[in-house]
Parts: C-alpha cells; sequence; structure tokens
C-alpha cells in the first residue's frame, strides 16, 4: 500500500471513530447506548428504538449507484431475517462522503428505484434480481424503504472532527486545547479500545459510562490520537501548553521517562537531562526558594544508571539519589534535601519505581508528574491534588522535541 493510500485509509478509521463520538454525545439520555462494530459500524439503542449505521469515508469518489449497492443489499438481507422473525425490526442508516456525484441519488426512494439501482445487478454477465431471491414483496420493500435513511452528503473530515471538539468544549466546559489534547483523547481511546473487543457485550457502552471514562484526572496521549496530529505538530502543542513559560514556579516536579532499551545511547538521555535540569531548575543567591526536578528513568540497566551517575558527577553535574555513603539504604529525607547556590544539586535521581511513591508521599510542596512513557504508562497517582501529565512517545529521543 502507497503512502498516500494508507493515510486515506487512516482517515477513514478515524472519521468512523470521530462519527462513533458524535453518536454517543447526540445520546438524549445517558442509559442510551451505542455499540461498535455491531450489526454495522455503529449501533444506537435508546428506549424507543434501535439504528444500525453505516458510515464511510470517500473523500476521492465520485459518487455512483455501485458504491452503496451492495452494503444495501446486506442491510436488506438483515431486514429479511427480522420478517422471518430473528431479531426485532430496526432502522438503518448509510452514510458516506463523497467528492462529487450526488445529484445521482434522487430521495426519497421508491420501490422501483430501489430495485433498478441496487437490487438489480450483472456479474459475470449474470443477471440477479436480490429482493427476488429473498422473496420480498414491493410492500415489504416499501417498509424497508421506510426504515432505511441514505445520507450521501455527510459532512467533510476536518468538519465533523471540529464538530466533536466543539460539542467536547461545551459538554466539559473546558479550553480548546483540553477538549482535544483530554477529552477527544480519551474519547477516542475509549472508542479504539471497544472496537477491539470479541464479545459484542463488550463493544456496547451508553453514554453515561462513556462520559465517565473520558473524564478522567490524567491526560493520557495515546498512539491513536498521535496518528492524527502528525508528530511534529502535536510535540509543538504539547510544548506550548506545558513546557513553555517565562516564569517557572518553584514546585517539585518528577520527569519520569520511559526509555527503548533497544535504542539507548546515553549520551542522548544525557542531553535530555540537561535539559531539564536547565529549564526546571533555579539555584541563584537571588532565588528565594531554590528548587531541581526529580528524574526517575523506566526500564534502565542498574549498571548502565550507575555508569550515567558517575559521568555526570564527573563532568561537575552535581546530583542526589537519595544514597548517603556506600552501601546505605535509600533515605527519603536525603533526596528531599533542598537543593541551593551552595551545594548546587541540579538533579535529583530516583533509582527505582518502588523509590517514586514514598518520595512523592515524603514532599509537602506543590507536586506536579511529567511521564513520557512509550507503551503503558507506569506511574498511577491517586492525589487529585498532584498535577499529572501523561505523555506518550514513539522513542524517549521525542522528549527533546517536546520539553
Amino acid at each position: 500500500m502507497s503512502e498516500r493510500a494508507a493515510i486515506d485509509t487512516i482517515r477513514g478509521y478515524f472519521y468512523q471513530f470521530d462519527y462513533s463520538i458524535v453518536q454517543v454525545l447526540n445520546l438524549n439520555a445517558e442509559t442510551d447506548k451505542i455499540t461498535i462494530e455491531g450489526i454495522e459500524d455503529v449501533d444506537i439503542s435508546t428506549a424507543t428504538d434501535e439504528t444500525a449505521i453505516q458510515c464511510k469515508y470517500y473523500s476521492k469518489t465520485e459518487y455512483n449507484h455501485s458504491a452503496i449497492s451492495e452494503p444495501i443489499r446486506l442491510i436488506l438481507n438483515h431486514f429479511h431475517e427480522t420478517l422471518k422473525g430473528k431479531g426485532k425490526k430496526i432502522n438503518y442508516k448509510l452514510r458516506g462522503h463523497y467528492k462529487s456525484g450526488q445529484s445521482k441519488l434522487v430521495l426519497p426512494l421508491t420501490v422501483e428505484s430501489l430495485k433498478s439501482n441496487f437490487l438489480i445487478y450483472k456479474r459475470a454477465d449474470l443477471k440477479y434480481e436480490h429482493h427476488k431471491d429473498l422473496s420480498l414483496s414491493d410492500r415489504d420493500l416499501q417498509e424497508f424503504i421506510d426504515r432505511l435513511e441514505i445520507d450521501i452528503n455527510a459532512e467533510d473530515f476536518d468538519v465533523q472532527f471540529s464538530n466533536v471538539r466543539t460539542k467536547l468544549k461545551g459538554i466539559f466546559n473546558c479550553s480548546d486545547f483540553s477538549s482535544e489534547f483530554f477529552f477527544y483523547n480519551n474519547a477516542l481511546r475509549v472508542i479504539k479500545d471497544l472496537a477491539t473487543k470479541q464479545q459484542l457485550s463488550e463493544r456496547t457502552i451508553s453514554k453515561r459510562d462513556f462520559l465517565r471514562q473520558i473524564d478522567t484526572s490524567e491526560i493520557l496521549f495515546n498512539e491513536w490520537f498521535l496518528k492524527t496530529k502528525g508528530e511534529k505538530q502535536h510535540y509543538l502543542f504539547l510544548r506550548k501548553e506545558y513546557f513553555t513559560t517565562l516564569n517557572v514556579s518553584p514546585f517539585e516536579r518528577l520527569f519520569a521517562i520511559e526509555i527503548d532499551p533497544n535504542t539507548y545511547v546515553r549520551s542522548e538521555i544525557k542531553s535530555i537531562l540537561f535539559a531539564i535540569s536547565k529549564k526546571w531548575s533555579k539555584l541563584s543567591r537571588r532565588e528565594p526558594s531554590p528548587f531541581c526536578p526529580y528524574i526517575y528513568i523506566h526500564k534502565i540497566d542498574p549498571k548502565e544508571l550507575i555508569e550515567l551517575k558517575k559521568e555526570l558527577i564527573s563532568e561537575g553535574f552535581h546530583i542526589n539519589d537519595g544514597y548517603d555513603f556506600s552501601g546505605a539504604d535509600f533515605n527519603v529525607q536525603s533526596i528531599i534535601k533542598k537543593p541551593d547556590y551552595n551545594n548546587q544539586i541540579k538533579l535529583k535521581i530516583i533509582n527505582s519505581l518502588e523509590f517514586v511513591e514514598p518520595t512523592l508521599s515524603t514532599i509537602s510542596k506543590t507536586k506536579e508528574i511529567y511521564q513520557f512513557f512509550i507503551s503503558n504508562n507506569f506511574i498511577s497517582v491517586l492525589n487529585p491534588a498532584i498535577k499529572h501529565i501523561q505523555i506518550q512517545v514513539n522513542n524517549h529521543n521525542d522528549i527533546k522535541q517536546i520539553i
């Protein structure tokens, strides 16, 4: 598949995901539900009825009847089963965005236009009449038409995406940035996770549960959200929102970094640590509340961590790791020691994940955590008073584009 074709395919997936988000947000009652990949792409279930919706995005394709004829026949198959008592009768919606050609479709459909345009077709020079194969009368077909809604003028990808963000902004009364990077990002994750479940019951969610799952106290930047923005643009927005400031407050900040052991290079990690220290440390004589950041490096080999610290110290870069002497146990009181102009402690390195929680619990000042993870987040924070930003990256070197 060419790169352009791959991009078009990805946009098609996201178009469906965004439409699913819109549908659940538009539900009237919190108990109303949607199902992802049920009868169709999205099924909507309310207290009074059920609608199966097929949603497609063909931004570079001209509309022709053949584009929706097979989907209509498949939908008709389901309708035929309900006539035989196999499942309850439902409504159907066929929704698509096309580059042009919409005038070819005359709505509302008649029984004759349904037959001629969509049910009668040729394959390998053989004529098929799908309604006759199913033994459906004109009365049956009219009932099917009454239950079918066709929309081939669906909104463009960018317009729909903008509408999703606007709806989220209104529901959660938040900023443009939060609506996209927080709530939309979480919504995308929930929809994507539902779509990958094996059991039909696991792909169903109520409006109440959906809103609860996307309204979390943590920000999670998942890989699917990253695809919607493009890496450079995505990281630029994060830098502007979280890492660009003229006056750095004297808070206690932990930068938790997951490395990829297969691509780890000491010099690259050092450049990240130097950048963090330079930006988030203040040790001048005139600083009333001097501070420096804490660092935890996830998945680093313990022996390599020792060598990294040796190299930092040999270069005159002062660190504190909470060990007072050779053979000593980790001392929380030691690592939270206040940095200042005299001791010039520029980084506090936490050796092990098990020491993160007791360190945070002991710190009495305002705390912030910036967690950069590759696969899964590795630090959980239950205290709502702690600002906890979680950012997914493809590789630890991407951090340099953000901080």
